[in-house]
């Protein structure tokens, strides 16, 4: 006989109990999430962080404890000792998301768990996630053949653009093959190429122009020395938005490079690629519509959560045969093009239902939503630029092409190395005030500041909070 303590497991709450738990944490949610803009703009204190983690540590508990004490442990002790990179005033690296909506629906996708990596199994879900990889083959300029998947992020689908690349142009011998990329890249690209087994001397990385570009002439010329050495090209990688100053690539010019030289040519949109939901953005990023693949982050451009990539191609057959993988005790998968399996187009098998998390805000919102949103933080930048020029003693580095500049301090008759620690004072100066926190980087061989205006919770106050705190730092650098 059953003993009658465990005829309810602990794992299964009852109803009241799962609204008990959810409320629990929306509680502490929702604080946390409105006071986001009177949070520090970041917790960069690495000795202390480290010292947090060190009280952390602790055996693996065999007896559970309360609820409201380990969600105190959790919004009072652990998640403020970071940076607040869905806060507004979070100016860094390049800013995700934290769309509380997408939230909502990785918890609607968590508990009915579904399992998406073959159609079959859940038809109407895919289809869903089907839907949004067709918007975004809309987005770039793809055709009907196109296809697609969402995936943890850029690195991810990098690395399954990089292997269908590799697999379409040079088959089962790849050694000899060459790819070519910019200085200005993401490394996300280089590491996709080594994880594909492309050794590292048959990457080619071409100097950019000054305004961090990459040349079409100079790759045309790099692509003729290693024809004639008896490699094979098979790859030219742009950019729709650098890292570093948020340039863009001459797209239309490597396309039309990659088609007469029969290449592959794939776009990195990570971070530039929704900005094609405005007019600016689409006449900035003209060409990309001439790529066999494309990148995309929704955790970037359509803000939500962290862990949300995208992939796609101009032909979805490409990634079936980079990709596809019979097995005995998979379902009958599909041969109908309209119907993906996911297990045969991406590395994945088991995988999380990503799909919700993008679906559900373009279907509440509305894309004219984002659109706006986007358009704002072209202005910002634009805006903050112009300031930034008028201020003495800032040069600007790299303009704004999208939403991201990059500046340096000035000082006449200064060295190169003593304009780079002004400009590392000035950073640290800015966000010890911590309204903004800035990342900086090398450009040109030079220490510059950037300002990447990209979260939906940024808007012009906190701009003017970043422009405020430029000048009142660089003040105290004289």
């Amino acid at each position: 006989m059953a003993d009658p303590t465990f005829e309810r497991a602990p794992l299964e709450p009852t109803g009241e109990e799962m609204r008990r738990l959810v409320d629990a944490a929306m509680r502490r949610i929702v604080q946390h999430v409105e006071s986001l803009g009177e949070q520090p703009a970041a917790v960069d204190d690495l000795e202390a962080g480290l010292a947090l983690a060190h009280r952390l540590e602790e055996a693996l508990p065999w007896v559970g404890s309360d609820l409201d004490t380990v969600l105190d442990l959790l919004f009072d002790r652990v998640i403020g000792h970071s940076f607040n990179a869905a806060g507004p005033g979070y100016l860094a690296y390049i800013p995700g998301g934290g769309l509380f909506l997408s939230a909502v629906a990785d918890l609607v996708a968590g508990s009915v768990n579904r399992y998406t990596g073959v159609f079959a199994a859940a038809p109407g879900l895919v289809q869903l996630e089907l839907n949004v990889v067709r918007w975004l083959c809309d987005l770039v300029g793809f055709g009907q053949g196109a296809g697609g998947f969402l995936s943890s992020g850029g690195s991810t689908a990098t690395l399954s653009a990089v292997v269908t690349a590799r697999q379409e142009k040079l088959g089962e011998s790849f050694l000899d093959g060459v790819l070519y990329v910019s200085d200005q890249v993401h490394h996300c690209v280089t590491k996709a190429a080594r994880l594909a087994g492309i050794p590292a001397g048959r990457i080619r990385v071409v100097p950019t122009e000054e305004d961090g570009r990459l040349s079409p002439a100079r790759v045309a010329a790099r692509l003729a020395e290693d024809r004639r050495a008896g490699l094979r090209p098979f790859l030219i990688v742009g950019s729709a938005g650098t890292v570093n100053t948020g340039a863009v690539d001459p797209l239309a010019g490597l396309g039309e490079l990659a088609a007469r030289e029969r290449l592959w040519f794939h776009v990195d949109a990570a971070y530039g690629g929704f900005f094609l939901l405005t007019e600016r953005g689409r006449q900035r990023l003209k060409g990309i519509e001439r790529a066999h693949s494309v990148v995309l982050d929704p955790h970037k451009g359509l803000f939500v959560p962290y862990g949300c990539g995208a992939l796609v191609v101009r032909d979805r057959g490409a990634l079936r045969r980079a990709h596809g993988q019979d097995a005995d005790y998979l379902p009958p998968l599909h041969e109908d093009e309209g119907r993906v399996d996911f297990c045969e187009i991406t590395p994945e098998l088991s995988r999380p239902y990503r799909g919700l998390r993008v679906w559900l805000p373009l279907k509440v919102y509305g894309a004219a939503a984002f659109r706006r949103e986007l358009d704002e933080k072209l202005d910002l930048a634009l805006d903050l630029a112009a300031e930034l020029e008028r201020t003495e003693g800032i040069e600007l580095v790299a303009p704004p092409t999208l939403s991201l500049l990059a500046l340096r301090v000035v000082r006449p008759g200064a060295t190169g190395e003593r304009l780079d620690e002004l400009t590392h004072e000035l950073q640290r100066r800015v966000n010890h005030r911590n309204r903004v926190h800035l990342t900086g980087t090398r450009f040109g061989g030079r220490y510059v500041l950037r300002v990447c205006v990209l979260s939906f919770r940024t808007h012009r106050e906190r701009v003017e909070m970043a422009l405020e705190d430029l000048r009142a730092g660089l003040a105290e650098l004289d």
